[in-house]
């Protein structure tokens, strides 16, 4: 098909289409009637660009189109309620459970990675007098990783942790964009970190204090920041090998989910925030305070667990109703 004879031939029915559409709210009987029409005209037209062409920016410029008309000549516009509760029991932990694999193989390798360098700190001299001086690190380990967490008033400081851990993870869903290859390196600089504090706490004979301190709010914030990787790079990966199905058609799918986690994600870290401002430096003891850590990454799991799951078993994506580019053009 030449696709520009094609594109030639259809604009004026394509741009009327778009004009009625933007006049939605004051068209006339007749002008109703002529939507659509063009809405299944142009729905056609859709469909034979896409299996015959690989023009990726018509068919979703067309996809767009026919998404807007078709929600027009339906009148099908959801209460804001049911795209809310639509958002947290199906778009959300789908994603999230669909990409499981993922984000399990970053979190195991993190932990990995902080565990040999806080043992490679914790064994070895030298690389602690790289780190500071012998007084440096005793301010360290006696007084500023304490500090860190009763230095501010907790309401200012969860807000603080907040927006820290927010910027971690909003990194990884950025670099979804360069098909999620700078990640490793995300991950591997912030667990080199947790490493080398937790060698120089547990060679001081803290580590108890470090695990106490880091625990309760650490679980569940590292889980999210986790979860960004994983979605991240597997929409990398969608890309390099999409199957069986368009390239252009997966990356849209992929960044919708992408963007759903992204939102999502800012609630559970505004809950790792709260427990770190006001958990972690709190006077309960170590016991209670590990158990709330524990507590809310077993509410996170479960949560994802038993939306995500019945959601794949109903044939759930995670991606929006009516998406343009798997909207039915028949």
């Amino acid at each position: 098909m030449d696709v520009d004879a094609f594109v030639l031939a259809n604009r004026p029915t394509w741009d009327r289409l778009e004009y009625l559409v933007k006049r939605k709210r004051h068209l006339t009987g007749a002008e109703v009637d002529e939507l659509v029409d063009l809405y299944q005209r142009v729905s056609t037209h859709l469909s034979i660009v896409r299996s015959s062409s690989s023009d990726a920016v018509l068919v979703g410029k067309l996809s767009g189109l026919v998404a807007r008309a078709r929600a027009v000549v339906t009148g099908a516009h959801a209460p804001l309620w049911r795209e809310f509760a639509r958002f947290w029991t199906v778009s959300f932990p789908v994603v999230v459970f669909r990409s499981w694999r993922w984000w399990v193989a970053s979190g195991a390798a993190f932990y990995l990675v902080a565990a040999v360098v806080a043992v490679w700190v914790a064994r070895n001299p030298e690389v602690q007098a790289a780190i500071g001086t012998p007084s440096e690190i005793a301010q360290i380990v006696n007084h500023d990783f304490a500090d860190y967490y009763s230095e501010h008033p907790a309401s200012s400081f969860a807000l603080q942790v907040w927006v820290n851990n927010a910027w971690v993870a909003a990194q990884c869903i950025t670099m979804a964009i360069l098909l999620g290859i700078p990640i490793p390196y995300i991950l591997f600089q912030n667990a080199a970190n947790l490493g080398v504090n937790a060698g120089l706490m547990f060679d001081a004979g803290r580590g108890d204090i470090f695990l106490g301190l880091i625990t309760p709010h650490g679980l569940i914030e590292l889980t999210a920041v986790f979860v960004a990787a994983g979605v991240g790079m597997r929409l990398g990966w969608s890309v390099i090998a999409p199957g069986d199905r368009p390239r252009s058609q997966v990356l849209a799918e992929q960044g919708r989910a992408v963007v759903s986690v992204a939102i999502g994600l800012v609630a559970v870290l505004l809950v790792a925030g709260a427990i770190e401002g006001f958990v972690t430096p709190s006077s309960l003891p170590t016991a209670a305070r590990v158990t709330i850590g524990v507590l809310a990454l077993a509410a996170f799991i479960g949560y994802v667990v038993y939306f995500g799951r019945r959601a794949v078993a109903a044939g759930e994506t995670g991606d929006i109703e009516n998406a343009p580019d798997v909207l039915p053009t028949g």
